[in-house]
């Protein structure tokens, strides 16, 4: 009977604020949104470092005929000076960090730089002279990279030895910091969200301070009356929050797994559902737990007032 009775003036409460409880539907839902998008953004560059980094190579770069930089004399690395390099990878002191390698020549590195720049009017001016030969060498464990710098960068016939992990750092960095703004977008909604369901219930309970005044003369406690003030901002909440999954399940299904697949095909992980699924119960209890904090706040102070 008193079960019901709470939901009666649950019931009641959001009929007679229906506007307001859509307020804070919408902005619940957009804020979980940005929240949900933000978390599913930090498990999508953690699984791209995880993909790319243990394919990143140590990229060494032997000298052209117009280098001038590292060891080089404006003078094209001998065979003996590849050979050489060749053995150093193949040493005890080297071979253990080593899964594999691969040399490019002149004509490789000209033939996937036509692939890459076949658009680019530079693409006219470069030939394969031009373009440095390179070992390019899978590490077992990447963070060993500078292992193969420090025993390779004085070697003769050597320009330039590159832990090709440095420009995934910067992609990264970038990724991180759209990151950090969907999480600032989404902290400064869900504010605006606990600030409108606090208004949404003092409004309320304004609304109804005749009510609330008969049922302090006839005894009812403080729990009782403040009860269904909070499940009215729990269960507006929870619509938004519902919304919010659906719109993270959506996103993950058809601009993801849809859009990006078909566009990147293999060439990183994607998020699936399942991230997807592991982050709609966080978004529920969130959108939830921040509602009864903030409903149970403001009922409170009115209370006491």
């Amino acid at each position: 009977m008193r079960l019901g009775l709470i939901l009666g003036e649950v019931a009641n409460g959001l009929r007679r604020n229906v506007s307001m409880v859509v307020s804070v539907v919408l902005v619940t839902f957009i804020s979980l949104t940005f929240v949900g998008a933000a978390i599913l953004l930090q498990m999508q560059i953690g699984q791209m470092k995880g993909y790319w980094y243990d394919r990143a190579q140590v990229a060494v770069y032997m000298c052209t005929a117009v280098d001038t930089t590292g060891n080089c004399t404006q003078t094209a690395a001998t065979q003996a000076q590849i050979d050489a390099v060749e053995a150093q990878l193949q040493s005890a002191a080297l071979a253990p960090y080593i899964e594999r390698y691969e040399f490019e020549t002149h004509e490789q590195a000209y033939a996937n730089f036509q692939d890459q720049f076949a658009d680019s009017p530079i693409a006219a001016f470069v030939t394969p002279e031009t373009l440095n030969e390179s070992f390019r060498v899978n590490l077992i464990n990447p963070a060993d990279a500078d292992i193969l710098i420090e025993s390779l960068s004085g070697a003769a016939g050597v320009q330039n030895v590159e832990d090709q992990r440095g420009y995934l750092d910067q992609i990264f960095s970038v990724l991180n910091a759209a990151s950090y703004t969907a999480i600032g977008v989404a902290a400064l909604m869900l504010i605006a969200a606990v600030l409108l369901i606090a208004t949404t219930i003092r409004l309320s309970a304004f609304s109804r301070r005749r009510e609330l005044g008969i049922m302090r003369l006839v005894g009812a406690s403080n729990r009782f009356i403040q009860t269904p003030f909070i499940l009215e901002g729990v269960f507006a909440a929870l619509i938004g929050s519902l919304l919010a999954g659906a719109a993270i399940v959506a996103i993950v299904q058809f601009f993801v797994q849809g859009y990006l697949q078909s566009t990147l095909q293999a060439t990183t992980t994607l998020v699936g559902l399942s991230d997807a699924v592991v982050v709609v119960p966080i978004l529920v209890v969130v959108g939830a737990a921040l509602a009864a904090a903030s409903a149970g706040v403001a009922i409170s102070r009115y209370l006491k007032v």
